[in-house]
């Protein structure tokens, strides 16, 4: 099928032809047939870089009216926008940030590419412009089934289509072991295909030798002699994991190719990177002068310890890329990757299921992670979804995924994650947290007055298809009695067993701020408190919304627990919280860190002196200092909705 074929426009036709899109692949094609063009659902579940962001310009070009672009990380927003906003005379939008407003601003744009957080607090703030899409679609609506965002996703689409019937949703995921239960939620086609532009074998590594699923092997030469313990028994298995690691990025770059290599935690990346570093595969790959530009480049965002071990390790055509770099740095190493400037990125597995970055080779080091207490494996979905990153359309003849193992972990490995399916995507919206905020939202928008009517609101979610609407009855009213404890709510009765459910005004402005119902909660007692001190401080507000489940914990490593336990004893008088009330001390300790980083930086400490004295990284300090603008925002109004004053919050705001 040629894209000529298609019902497009021709300055459409002419934009994909000058990309090399004449023909669509098979599932392109697969989601043609299944009416894309023509408006009817479709959900198409196949590989990376099988083609699904041009399944989904099909949906948005052919709608008749607005279409809206979801994806769940801001990184991947941009990535799509640029995308979207190349499509010759199509106006596009972004809307990432700002939870506290509608976005009206977005109304009359032809796409908008938004996270499913900002959809839903423009929902809740009354946005007008939702009610006239043509066309949404979904990105990796696999997500359906993560602990936080799933809900959400799951709530704002079930929303959409209520609001708007005739909406079409476009659905797009990774392989996933159900996508007939999606498919059958959304009332739409399936186009589920393991087809790839790049064939893709998988295997294991032990030792030096890679047996892949295709019946083939290869062997590389690792350095280093057998590690005492290395192996899941504690024998001596063979030679370390790392030196299995580099030996197969070696062996890639060698022959002309990238590699991409993940490990489970930031510390191992880095370290990785620098031992990678040792190689010098930039003189390899002849990628010197472009891969000292690129270290330049991260120079210049800033002067943090780990933008100067970001530079030395691109010197030697070497990244890592984890959630604590700056976004300026996940840029440059992106960009550099995809112009072939940087021969490897070690990452930690965030980056398989953001941006655009293939490669020859895939090396999956680690395939266990820290969960709380112990060490767990890692989803076959998200190892699946690693793997996928290998193999590059029109520059490899194949793509290799290759997880590094020893003689014991083996025959596991092949069974978990070569030979495995990946896992079935399941509702979270009955984790009560969850529930409570979306309980609230529903009415404080006015959408409900009773619980049948909650539950009304809620029949079209995922959940109530999977489990039945008696599965959440039971849970929707224990939600709603927290909520009315919590002074979220109030029953209004109008005779014997008749009542309505109103949101208090508490609980309306922390809807419309879009902070949990524990957030708002706790933000009302702390401004409470601190308008009853003699002189709050900054640093009293930044330790009410840092110790709210909506702000991001930092790391209290044990060598400062100490020092913070200190500061918060010193600057007990400035605490809204005495150092015997809180139930989870180490989680108080934690805020308190955090709370003291920021009036640090509002005190005009640089981001390369609290990266350094508290160990965080500078995209970490980044996303704190933007949280607490939201949160800050949110305490500003819910102290103007219970009618006390507390200047400091303005001040922290103004100098943030």
């Amino acid at each position: 099928m040629r894209v000529s074929d298609l019902p497009l426009a021709e300055p459409y036709v002419d934009h994909f032809a000058e990309r090399g899109i004449r023909e669509l692949y098979p599932p392109q094609a697969a989601a043609v047939d299944a009416g894309v063009c023509e408006g009817e659902n479709v959900v198409a579940a196949i590989p990376t870089a099988s083609g699904k962001t041009f399944v989904a310009e099909l949906g948005l070009l052919t709608a008749d009216g607005p279409g809206l672009y979801v994806c769940p990380l801001r990184a991947l927003a941009r990535e799509k926008y640029e995308a979207f906003a190349a499509l010759p005379g199509v106006d596009v939008g972004i809307s990432t940030g700002d939870f506290d407003a509608a976005g009206e601003a977005l109304a009359g744009n032809d796409v908008v590419v938004a996270t499913s957080e900002k959809v839903d607090s423009a929902i809740r703030n009354g946005a007008g412009w939702v009610d006239e899409l043509a066309c949404v679609v979904v990105d990796e609506v696999h997500l359906l089934g993560a602990e936080r965002r799933g809900p959400t996703l799951e709530v704002t689409l079930a929303t959409l289509r209520r609001r708007n019937p005739d909406v079409q949703v476009v659905a797009l995921s990774a392989t996933v072991d159900n996508p007939e239960a999606i498919a059958g939620w959304l009332d739409a086609t399936l186009v589920e295909s393991d087809w790839r532009p790049v064939d893709l074998r998988t295997g294991v590594a032990v030792g030096g030798r890679v047996d892949f699923d295709d019946g083939t092997a290869i062997d590389v030469g690792v350095e280093g002699e057998a590690v005492p313990g290395n192996g899941e028994d504690g024998n001596d298995d063979g030679p370390d994991d790392t030196e299995v690691t580099a030996a197969l990025v070696a062996d890639t770059v060698a022959d002309g190719g990238q590699c991409l290599a993940f490990v489970r935690s930031r510390t191992e990346a880095v370290a990785l990177a620098e031992r990678l570093a040792e190689d010098g595969l930039a003189g390899e790959m002849g990628i010197e002068s472009a891969a000292a530009d690129a270290a330049d480049e991260v120079e210049g965002v800033d002067g943090t310890v780990t933008g100067r071990q970001l530079a030395d390790c691109l010197r030697s055509g070497v990244a890592f890329h984890h959630a604590g770099l700056r976004s300026g740095h996940r840029s440059v190493v992106e960009a550099a990757f995809r112009d072939r400037d940087v021969a490897c990125i070690c990452a930690t597995p965030t980056l398989a299921a953001g941006v655009n970055v293939p490669a020859r080779r895939v090396v999956v080091r680690d395939q266990k992670r820290y969960a709380g207490s112990a060490m767990e494996w890692l989803p076959t979905l998200e190892v699946h979804q690693m793997c996928g990153r290998a193999g590059r359309p029109g520059l490899d003849p194949h793509g290799e995924a290759v997880l590094v193992g020893d003689a014991d972990s083996e025959a596991e490995l092949v069974e978990r994650y070569v030979e495995g399916e990946p896992e079935a995507v399941e509702s979270t919206l009955a984790d009560p947290a969850s529930l409570r905020t979306h309980v609230l939202s529903a009415v404080a928008t006015g959408f409900a007055e009773t619980e049948e009517e909650i539950l009304g609101v809620f029949e079209g979610t995922f959940y109530a298809r999977e489990a039945g609407a008696g599965g959440l009855a039971d849970a929707v009213a224990v939600a709603v009695d927290d909520l009315v404890a919590a002074g979220m709510v109030r029953r209004e009765t109008g005779g014997v067993d008749d009542y309505r459910l109103i949101a208090t005004p508490v609980g309306e402005t922390t809807s419309k701020q879009y902070v949990r119902p524990e957030t708002g909660e706790r933000i009302v007692a702390g401004v409470r408190t601190a308008a009853g001190m003699a002189d709050a401080t900054t640093l009293t507000v930044f330790e009410v919304i840092c110790d709210t489940p909506d702000m991001q914990d930092t790391y209290l490593g044990n060598e400062e627990r100490a020092e913070i336990y200190r500061f918060a004893r010193a600057n007990a008088g400035q605490l809204t919280t005495a150092m015997d009330e809180p139930d989870d001390f180490e989680e108080w300790l934690e805020s308190v860190k955090t709370a003291r980083i920021l009036d640090e930086w509002i005190g005009g400490a640089t981001v390369e002196e609290l990266v350094e004295a508290y160990r965080i990284g500078p995209g970490d300090l980044d996303s704190r200092i933007e949280r607490a603008e939201w949160l800050l925002s949110a305490a500003e109004a819910l102290a103007e909705t219970v009618g006390v004053s507390v200047p400091a919050v303005s001040r922290a705001r103004a100098r943030l």
